[in-house]
């Protein structure tokens, strides 16, 4: 196969996977995905994942970070910078999933995903980005999704330490969603740590 021909099916694709390939011809010589590796025309992402060498935008990385290991959704750190909710930037691409908790260090960048049981895997909302989507958490859900995975938060100067920015929050969070997206994960200690974030960080700021 002629990696003209390879490159003109795939260009739209942020990352394309072996089994990719394969739903498009069942006969593909994976031997070529090394050859190509070799002159540099393509890069491995991980384990059966692949993209064409190139700058990536950072919305291609939200993409790719969602495919590479599914099902996932963007959370924690870095949709807390997303959402300007810390001062800091984050570089690295933080994700929740059903699956087990790993880490990706990579040629493209670094991703982390924590793991949650299957029943907690809601709350986000499919961003478009060209010709693909990424799930990005709610602001509601993103609260939630640290706070129960950050067990060591249990009182107001825990939460401070966070520096959070408490007049974004405010007015991201809707108090209705997160009561009602809380009521999902029945947890007791969730709900502590969640009224201290309501009761004493929101309002008394």
């Amino acid at each position: 196969m002629r990696f003209l021909d390879f490159k003109s099916h795939f260009e739209s694709f942020p990352a394309f996977s072996t089994q990719d390939i394969r739903k498009w011809d069942s006969a593909f010589d994976t031997r070529r995905l090394v050859e190509w590796q070799q002159k540099g025309y393509i890069r491995k992402i991980v384990n059966r994942w692949y993209v064409f060498t190139k700058s990536l935008r950072p919305e291609e990385l939200l993409v790719i970070s969602n495919r590479i290991y599914s099902p996932s959704y963007i959370s924690l750190q870095w949709a807390m910078s997303h959402y300007r909710l810390i001062p800091e930037g984050v570089y690295t691409i933080t994700a929740i999933t059903s699956l087990k908790t790993q880490d990706f260090n990579t040629d493209i960048g670094s991703f982390s995903y924590k793991h949650v049981k299957p029943s907690l895997m809601f709350g986000y909302r499919l961003v478009s980005f060209e010709n693909a989507m990424y799930k990005l958490a709610e602001p509601e859900k993103l609260m939630l999704d640290y706070l129960y995975l950050n067990a060591s938060i249990n009182s107001l100067e825990d939460l401070e330490s966070l520096r959070l920015n408490v007049t974004e929050l405010r007015s991201l969070l809707e108090k209705q969603k997160l009561l009602d997206y809380l009521a999902m994960f029945r947890n007791k200690a969730l709900e502590k740590r969640v009224k201290i974030l309501t009761e004493q960080l929101l309002k008394h700021a």
